[in-house]
């Protein structure tokens, strides 16, 4: 089970997205199960990307296997967008995310659960927005999914 929690905290109001993609795979024997999910909940570990800022009380976690590799081997490094690119993007895609979860007869609500509380008077900060921004692209281009019209593009 692939899991991805994206939690954005604004004072008392906690936002929580939580996607969960669920991968069932056949096994012969429980000692195959058992070495499955261990390596599942290892790699679940490993690819915990965190940002938090106590300031204006947010945070944002994304559990992905395969993501904490890609943002550091495929996504553009940090400084190539904007922070005003990377929010007007971010609005795009959020209010399509947020379609799609109203739209469980549409589109697979393994994929989108939860909506996302993104506000566009609020600055989260180049981190947030970076991360939030790359995250979308990454989702895009792993289920093949394409929020908003825009072409992922790395």
């Amino acid at each position: 089970m692939i899991k991805v929690l994206l939690k954005l905290k604004r004072m008392k109001t906690l936002v929580y997205l939580v996607l969960t993609v669920g991968i069932l795979i056949g096994c012969n024997s429980s000692k195959t199960m058992a070495t499955k999910d261990h390596v599942a909940k290892q790699e679940a570990v490993n690819d915990t990307v965190r940002i938090a800022n106590d300031e204006i009380e947010y945070e944002i976690i994304i559990i992905e296997p395969g993501f904490n590799f890609w943002l550091a081997s495929r996504a553009r490094p940090e400084g190539y967008y904007s922070q005003q690119f990377m929010e007007n993007r971010n609005m795009f895609y959020v209010n399509e995310w947020n379609r799609r979860v109203l739209s469980p007869n549409r589109f697979n609500p393994n994929l989108y659960e939860m909506q996302i509380d993104y506000q566009p008077h609020i600055d989260y900060g180049y981190d947030v927005n970076y991360k939030l921004y790359n995250y979308f692209i990454y989702f895009q281009l792993t289920y093949n999914q394409r929020l908003a019209g825009f072409i992922p593009r790395i």
